[in-house]
């Protein structure tokens, strides 16, 4: 069956807000350090690289405080 535009199999990113996504940050950070010795590498890898990616979008994303507006003069 084929799906039709819109539809949520259409192999889109899921949208998570910040909520979600330091929930998934804590998460992976919890499953890497619960990992044997025996794990395979690449799994290791692939989970610090999303944790990495998690990471720098949170920082972009924090709230910065607004700049003092200037009076008008």
């Amino acid at each position: 069956m084929r799906a039709f535009h819109g539809q949520f199999s259409d192999n889109q990113p899921i949208r998570r807000n910040l909520g979600e996504k330091q929930k998934q940050l804590r998460d992976l950070k919890e499953t890497l350090a619960s990992m044997k010795s025996h794990t395979a590498p690449a799994l290791r890898d692939s989970v610090r690289k999303r944790i990495h990616e998690l990471e720098v979008e949170l920082r972009g994303t924090t709230p910065v405080a607004p700049t003092p507006a200037r009076p008008l003069r």
